[in-house]
């Protein structure tokens, strides 16, 4: 018996020695954020919140689940619709504001909206993990959408994941499609051929997860926020806007739902049960753009330069000192390409 209490006391003090290592490896892991982050989240959190949805508003029913979309028209005669599709566990206030205010003021109509699982869309509660949506059912909710708006064709734009169902959107319903831009995305995530997703980005993304959400606050949700934001930059030399991040973090817990902690898994079902869309590329009839970042860190370019080799009609964008994001200082490049294939 006291043999057995002398493993057990070593066992304790071992297993919480290894606790006390693995939170001292988290807490010292991920990105060093700016010197002055600390200033300018105190300073965001103390003034009011700017409104951040400035369209109009609604709500449209896709497949049984409640989809959000904001409608954001020109003060021009619109030259045409864009509908703009976020990538992985994003919302719509994902797109950065210059981005959609480059294509609002050369003419366009601009819808974003929230996948299902994130922000004001529903979060299906009884979402079931062994009936997985697809990123056909994803792309069924934009379609949605542009039903709701009596919107008959759009140009399609999405990224990362999003540029993933833009493909399948362009593939399921062609007749809804005036140009399909992919960005940053892939057309088979798993081809054995092609690098892989970076496994070390995916972990150090789960590291800052659980770095700034053990202790729950405003202010670390937002630096994790920012952390992850700067892991996907990779080595870039783009700046990070802090306080039009913090802003837009603070916008959707305060005036939203917040962050839904379970649609990361979701979404990566999605993408896991809908497999290659190679074969029907070469089916694609419509202007197509695929834009990607020569330095991203999380998928590779080899990925868009495949969907290059096996779609018609299609034009790139390689673009230098560009990682797994769009940053500010590039949109008039990535803006003013994509409204050259609108065009």
């Amino acid at each position: 018996m006291k043999s057995l209490k002398k493993i057990l006391k070593y066992s304790s003090i071992l297993i919480l020695c290894l606790i006390i290592v693995g939170s001292f490896y988290i807490f010292n892991s991920g990105p060093v954020l700016p010197n002055d982050t600390d200033e300018i989240i105190e300073e965001v959190l103390a003034n009011p919140i700017p409104e951040l949805v400035k369209g109009k508003t609604g709500t449209v029913i896709s497949q049984g689940v409640k989809i959000w979309y904001e409608s954001i028209l020109s003060q021009e005669s619109p030259k045409g619709v864009i509908l703009l599709i976020m990538g992985i566990s994003n919302d719509a206030l994902g797109w950065p504001p210059q981005f959609i205010q480059s294509f609002t003021d050369a003419g366009y109509q601009v819808i974003r909206y929230d996948h299902r699982g994130t922000g004001l869309s529903d979060w299906l509660e009884d979402y079931d993990k062994e009936a997985p949506y697809s990123l056909s059912d994803m792309a069924n909710d934009g379609v949605s959408i542009l039903d709701a708006l009596e919107v008959e064709k759009a140009n399609i734009i999405g990224v990362s994941m999003g540029g993933m169902i833009a493909q399948q959107l362009a593939i399921d319903f062609p007749h809804r499609v005036q140009s399909l831009t992919s960005v940053m995305s892939s057309g088979n995530i798993f081809d054995e051929e092609l690098p892989p997703i970076s496994s070390e980005v995916a972990v150090d993304l789960i590291k800052v997860a659980i770095k700034y959400s053990i202790f729950s606050s405003e202010t670390n949700m937002i630096k994790l926020h920012l952390a992850s934001r700067i892991i996907l930059m990779g080595e870039t030399a783009q700046n990070l806007n802090i306080k039009e991040l913090s802003e837009q973090v603070l916008y959707n817990i305060r005036k939203r739902k917040g962050y839904n902690p379970n649609v990361s898994r979701q979404h990566q079902a999605a993408v896991s049960k809908s497999g290659s869309r190679y074969d029907k590329f070469k089916e694609l009839n419509l202007p197509t753009l695929i834009i990607h970042g020569v330095m991203d860190p999380f998928i590779p370019i080899a990925h868009g330069k495949k969907c290059v080799s096996l779609i018609p009609n299609v034009d790139s964008l390689w673009v230098e000192n560009m990682g797994h994001d769009i940053p500010n200082d590039l949109i008039p490049l990535i803006s003013n390409k994509i409204m050259s294939t609108l065009e």
